[in-house]
């Protein structure tokens, strides 16, 4: 329910920041102002005594994010790949968030196992670790199979973990609420629409046969794929809070050491690993949408390994066209021809001015190539990106958040093991092949034949097909009785009321 208790939530969340010492530390890595700075810890210092302590034997950050729960953690992890905004020490401490959380006991581990498989674990595995991993939402251990001796890797979901992250949701509502009432220039970016996306994404990550299930279409799509592997499923050993994979060996991707101890090439695998998150999103328009360095490794022979799931991202074939030319508009210096994508897809008002918004993007692109490539900050682009966007009239598109989000986790990943490269030239060849295959005269033969195909199945059926739709459309909808109306007014007037009152409240408690 997202109602007043999540006021509670809310001063809990900065009385354990101030608390453990994380506020300070979050501050001074975000460079913050010093008016933000002393209003925030004003308004958290008389409530510490609210807030968790958690374990003093951790950094503060990760002591802060690990009390407040499993939704905090994932803001953690997606911060831990991005040193250019919060800095080398805090991001390398953020990193213990990605697999090395505190575990659950094996004993609960192995009866939640015994509990969804319908058997005891010594009948099914003839060895079983120690949690090997531990994340925000679940841990896994190795086993090995009774029957054939083949090396699994067992995840199982947290005790608990579905009500943890409702409360925390719930509050990210709350917050979301107050944001869109306080500021009304944020409504662009549609704060709600945001958690309501990140809640689909999370539940999805909840059920582990829908991740049995992504892995299974991902492997599919890129079998073919270079240099890239996923451990294969084991549907019999799989269920809503169990999923058994075949175990992958390798080396960390965020392992730097390691990697060179094995004689990896860090400069192509950062490279590699660029280039195949966007082969994924524009060749197939599904993507690992949680790619931070927990959940990559590197395979003896130098294969790029992913696993865990949870988060996969879709878009449709006309958004990857459209985000195709961006793209290559962006490599060529062609913002003119971005500008026009822009107003094409309606992503900008038809009443604004294309020259105007061509020298405005112009400003968010020449720095990227008037500046060394360790010197560009991702962070920094999308900041003055979204200030351009505003000024247009530009929505946020729900549908992109996930692939901007993680394309900017994987350009962490990217610029952690070289943190020369050029983002701009790693994405250019996969940007340009696109484009040859999908903006170019062989794709305009390839969409007629599609059309000539399913006009050849409806065809004698599209005039009927045609009156109908006009009729629907013509016909007014039935009327409500007034009571009805009046019910509906009612009860929005009433929310409104409680929706203000709520806010009210929390602006003078926080």
């Amino acid at each position: 329910m997202r109602g007043p208790h999540n006021l509670l939530r809310l001063v809990r969340t900065g009385a354990t920041l101030e608390r453990t010492g994380a506020m300070r530390v979050i501050m001074d890595a975000m460079d913050a102002p010093p008016l933000v700075r002393g209003a925030l810890r004003c308004l958290a210092w008389p409530f510490q005594w609210l807030g968790y302590q958690g374990d003093p034997q951790t950094p503060p950050a990760v002591r802060a994010l690990t009390a407040l729960g499993p939704a905090y953690i994932k803001f953690g992890q997606i911060f831990s790949t991005r040193p250019d905004i919060v800095g080398d020490e805090l991001a390398a401490e953020l990193r213990v968030l990605q697999d090395k959380l505190p575990p659950f006991s094996v004993d609960t581990a192995k009866a939640s196992i015994a509990q969804e498989l319908g058997a005891p674990v010594e009948k099914i595995f003839s060895e079983f670790s120690e949690p090997v991993a531990a994340a925000s939402i679940a841990q896994v251990h190795k086993a090995r199979l009774r029957d054939s001796g083949a090396s699994v890797a067992v995840k199982v979901l947290r005790p608990g973990i579905e009500r943890a992250f409702r409360k925390d949701i719930d509050a990210f509502y709350l917050v979301a609420k107050v944001i869109e009432i306080l500021s009304p220039a944020s409504r662009r970016l549609r704060p709600r629409d945001v958690v309501a996306h990140f809640e689909g994404v999370v539940l999805g990550e909840l059920d582990l046969r829908l991740e049995a299930a992504s892995a299974s279409e991902f492997d599919a799509n890129t079998a073919n794929d270079a240099g890239f592997m996923l451990p294969a499923v084991n549907w019999d050993l799989s269920s809503r809070r169990v999923m058994t994979m075949e175990w992958a060996e390798g080396v960390p991707m965020g392992d730097n050491a390691a990697i060179d101890a094995a004689g990896h090439d860090r400069v192509e695998l950062s490279e590699r690993v660029l280039q195949l998150f966007l082969s994924h999103a524009l060749r197939d328009g599904y993507f690992h949408g949680d790619m931070h360095q927990g959940n990559l490794k590197v395979a003896p022979g130098g294969e790029i390994i992913a696993f865990d799931f949870g988060i996969m991202g879709h878009i449709d074939e006309y958004t990857r066209r459209v985000y195709a030319e961006i793209l290559y508009g962006f490599i060529q210096r062609n913002y003119r021809r971005v500008a026009e994508v822009h107003f094409e897809a309606g992503y900008v008002p038809a009443d604004r001015d294309v020259d105007e918004f061509a020298r405005a993007l112009r400003a968010v692109g020449e720095p990227i190539f008037g500046m060394e490539a360790s010197r560009i900050s991702m962070g920094g682009l999308l900041s003055y990106l979204f200030e351009v966007t505003e000024r247009f009239g530009m929505e946020t598109r729900t549908e992109l958040i996930l692939l901007q989000r993680t394309m900017v986790v994987v350009e962490g990943v990217a610029r952690s093991l070289n943190p020369n490269i050029n983002i701009w030239q790693a994405a250019r060849p996969v940007v340009e092949g696109y484009i040859r295959k999908n903006l170019g005269p062989g794709a305009v033969l390839r969409d007629l034949r599609r059309t000539v195909s399913v006009l050849s199945r409806y065809g004698p059926r599209l005039p009927q097909m045609v009156e109908q739709a006009l009729i629907r459309q013509a016909t007014p909808p039935p009327e409500q009785p007034p009571g009805i109306r009046w019910k509906s007014v009612m009860w929005l007037g009433l929310g409104t009321l409680i929706g203000g009152g709520g806010t009210f409240i929390a602006l003078n408690l926080l």
